[in-house]
């Protein structure tokens, strides 16, 4: 399928039935996880038996990528047998299955369950102390000291754009202001054929992208632990004031697709890679499939582009670099040391943060050339802090707002093409409002 579900992600299920699930959980089993760590093998024979991986890459599983890399990853483990089981609907279907104790061996944590709660369904990989200087992303996952999973990769946000359309409308240069982006898009509607930008509104995921430029607009790498409390993120100078209103405006300018309810994740990577969309607002992440796409459609891959969000700071771009989906180790698996054996391989020796374009969670790993533009044009890479991850998803989850989760920007979309009565100002100070009230009851 080459969906890509980030983190930074498609986290589809409300905060009240991730409440439920949790509490059900709970009373399943899963609040009396040992807390054994999912120790590394000291000799690859230490690792033994046939662990389930749960992942969210069907296209991987399918063209049997996945499956080479088990053979490689056989080649130091050959006592371990690796299953693959690939959820179309990831978020969903583990959720449910979390109300057990089978929920693999390996799994990508799910975006719904709150950080707070990684000790009671998966086993610690080890102390902040031991793998924060190794990996990035680290307090991604860190709960009491313990570090609960390891990032696939890592990605920096921003647009994906089709150079040679923009260069058409007579842009050359990347926007540095949301203004300037805006007129950008204008000149791609009256000068060319191309959509301006596409919100791939319907499969909903991508919508959360959006919330990976925070810190990119101040360049500010603790924006996210920022909002732990009742600061109205939402207010005019604000980081997500700015990011959103930009949404807001493209859609209310007429610079999206005609009806949102028609768009499609998969055919939108065709429509970049022709010319008949001219951009995207997506993670570094899917440079290589919109490229791979356009060799596919007979068109120079070279023409996709990325650009940073249309914000500087002492005259240079920012981007924050944010984890993916983290690896797990279930707490309920028989086979911690295989699944371990796995989760290291995997993030360390497998090349997949290469292939995939990303950041690799070794920081002691190059950047990838995907962004060599953002390197070349001295972008400033911060790695976002997760340090009050905890906290803002609390707040977020009693809010009932989401930011990592589609719904309340599908109804900014709406609302900006008339589809939901209000204004844009109206529509900022409500979550304003739900935001400082819910911080003011998390934790009372």
């Amino acid at each position: 399928m080459g969906k890509k579900k980030t983190l930074t992600g498609a986290f589809l299920a409300v905060a009240m039935l991730t409440v439920a699930m949790l509490t059900v959980a709970g009373c399943s089993g899963q609040g009396t996880a040992s807390g054994e760590t999912a120790e590394a093998p000291a000799d690859p024979a230490d690792a033994s038996g046939t662990i389930k991986v749960l992942t969210h890459r069907t296209d991987l599983v399918q063209n049997g990528t996945m499956d080479k890399y088990a053979a490689e990853f056989n080649k130091i483990y050959p006592e371990v047998k690796v299953k693959f089981e690939a959820l179309t609907d990831y978020e969903g279907e583990v959720k449910i299955r979390m109300n057990t104790e089978d929920y693999g061996d390996v799994l990508m944590i799910p975006g719904v369950v709150a950080k707070n709660d990684y000790p009671k369904f998966f086993a610690p990989l080890g102390t902040s102390a031991e793998l924060g200087g190794k990996y990035r992303f680290s307090d991604k996952t860190e709960v009491g000291g313990k570090i609960y999973g390891i990032a696939t990769f890592g990605t920096a946000n921003g647009f994906l754009y089709n150079k040679a359309v923009w260069k058409k409308a007579g842009i050359t240069a990347w926007p540095t202001t949301p203004q300037e982006f805006l007129s950008g898009l204008k000149s791609i509607k009256s000068r060319t054929d191309a959509v301006p930008y596409y919100t791939n509104f319907k499969d909903g995921w991508p919508l959360t992208s959006w919330s990976n430029n925070i810190g990119s607009v101040t360049c500010d790498a603790g924006a996210n632990d920022k909002l732990a409390g009742p600061v109205s993120p939402w207010k005019k100078g604000g980081e997500l004031h700015t990011i959103d209103s930009l949404l807001y405006d493209i859609v209310d300018s007429g610079l999206s697709e005609k009806d949102p309810n028609t768009t499609n994740w998969e055919a939108s990577k065709g429509l970049i890679a022709k010319g008949e969309v001219a951009t995207m607002q997506l993670g570094s992440w899917a440079i290589t499939q919109m490229r791979a796409a356009a060799e596919q459609a007979g068109t120079d891959p070279d023409d996709i582009g990325f650009m940073p969000f249309p914000a500087q700071k002492d005259g240079k771009y920012c981007a924050l670099l944010a984890s993916d989906y983290q690896q797990a180790v279930n707490a309920h698996s028989d086979h911690k040391a295989a699944a371990r054996a796995w989760v290291d391989w995997f993030s360390e020796k497998s090349g997949f943060p290469a292939e995939e374009g990303a950041v690799s969670a070794l920081k002691s790993a190059p950047m990838p050339s995907t962004l060599t533009d953002f390197v070349d044009n001295d972008v400033t890479f911060k790695e976002r802090s997760e340090a009050e991850t905890g906290e803002v998803n609390a707040i977020d989850n009693a809010a009932e707002i989401g930011l990592n989760k589609p719904d309340y920007r599908q109804k900014l979309v709406d609302t900006a093409r008339g589809a939901q009565k209000g204004s844009l100002e109206d529509f900022l100070a409500d979550l304003d409002k739900r935001w400082n009230e819910a911080a003011g009851t998390v934790g009372s």
